[in-house]
């Protein structure tokens, strides 16, 4: 019996439709991905990531420095539907709050004041990706009222609009630090491997001498040699720097490997006997051939270049007040008191690096898989 009289009418169907129409790398790809759920559902969370800190100041009802000096560590606000006389409120409202007298910093539903939630408000003005001027906001209440669903920090600041723009610094210091290090891990890689002799020497010493350092440690020092003063900006500058300047190693280790096996290729020769420049040669046949690799390392990578900012924030040597970020809003939760009685503080900031954490190596994982040269190279997938 012949393999495919063995096999159901419909499989050997698939399989001689697959075997006349060979399919190019990205439908491969794309059929590979497709049987990895959580790669999917962890793309999916981390773009509706990147597009909330995109769009923070539009989504957040409050500016990042926004106080109200009446109302520190106060809790989250439950949405309501129904109010007390039964009534339906189809947009949702909220109860004003207002301290209970001799218990500092507690406070309580007025129930006879129920603040109507507002969408597509308008509310404090903001400059729109820098480029356009508007105050439109998500969602507020009518002043003098006041809105927070996850609750107040202990400068009376709105923790859903904290955790917004704090999600500007801690998810992009992984993209931009991510981008510096794997552009140099690729080019001192591919140079080593493809050059050789003294310069492979001098390059792979550097990485060993670079690794042979704890990166715990490497991080705190180079962050000590810069002032403690810095404005934000520069902080977040100097954090991306740091994580770059110690990341790229072990990818250019990494990469010579590669660039060993590949340099004997055919296609390499070629170009070498029609005088390709060495650098062309590196950048244009030999280093293209790395970026399956390349893409899986970066998209595990990333999270810990998240963790380094969160890390060196918690500590207080990261991005300082009033700038947010998920690291500094940590910061802030470390007190025993904090912890015992506004524990909301912990959680948001929390559970928001949990799930960047687990979405990138859950997607990173699910990209391992599919970029698999030998299962792009087969043509098929199962």
């Amino acid at each position: 019996m012949t393999e495919t009289a063995a096999l159901s009418p419909p499989d050997a169907a698939e399989d001689l439709e697959a075997a006349a129409a060979p399919r190019s790398p990205w439908r491969i790809f794309w059929s590979q991905i497709r049987r990895t759920p959580v790669a999917i559902a962890g793309g999916i969370l981390l773009l509706v990531f990147y597009g909330a800190a995109l769009f923070a100041p539009f989504l957040a009802p409050y500016g990042e420095q926004t106080m109200d000096r009446d109302r520190f560590f106060h809790p989250p606000m439950r949405i309501h539907w129904v109010d007390a006389t039964g009534r339906l409120h189809p947009g949702g409202f909220v109860y004003a709050t207002e301290p209970v007298p001799g218990q500092p910093l507690t406070y309580r539903e007025d129930r006879s004041r129920p603040l109507a939630l507002r969408w597509f408000t308008v509310g404090a003005p903001y400059r729109l990706f820098g480029l356009f001027d508007t105050g439109r906001h998500l969602y507020g209440v009518d002043p003098p009222g006041r809105v927070y669903l996850l609750g107040t920090d202990p400068f009376g600041r709105d923790e859903v609009s904290r955790l917004l723009f704090g999600g500007q610094v801690s998810l992009t210091v992984g993209l931009v630090g991510i981008l510096i290090s794997f552009t140099i891990g690729l080019l001192l890689g591919g140079i080593s491997g493809y050059v050789g002799g003294w310069v492979d020497t001098l390059i792979m010493r550097s990485t060993e001498l670079l690794l042979s350092i704890p990166g715990l440690y490497l991080i705190i020092a180079l962050r000590a040699v810069f002032p403690t003063n810095l404005p934000s900006q520069q902080v977040y500058l100097g954090i991306v720097g740091i994580l770059a300047f110690i990341g790229w190693a072990s990818l250019a280790r990494i990469i010579r490997g590669m660039v060993l096996s590949i340099r004997r290729a055919e296609y390499v020769s070629a170009a070498e006997a029609l005088g390709v420049g060495r650098m062309r040669i590196i950048t244009r046949h030999i280093l293209p051939n790395t970026m399956s690799f390349v893409i899986v390392a970066a998209t595990l990578s990333i999270p810990y270049y998240i963790l380094g900012e969160v890390f060196l924030s918690f500590l207080g040597v990261g991005v300082q007040e009033p700038s947010a970020s998920w690291g500094n809003m940590l910061n802030q939760a470390r007190s025993l008191r904090v912890l015992n009685s506004f524990s909301w503080l912990l959680y948001a900031p929390g559970i928001a690096i949990f799930l960047t954490v687990m979405a990138y190596n859950f997607l990173g994982d699910g990209l391992r898989d599919a970029l698999d040269p030998r299962k792009i190279q087969g043509g098929k997938t199962g």
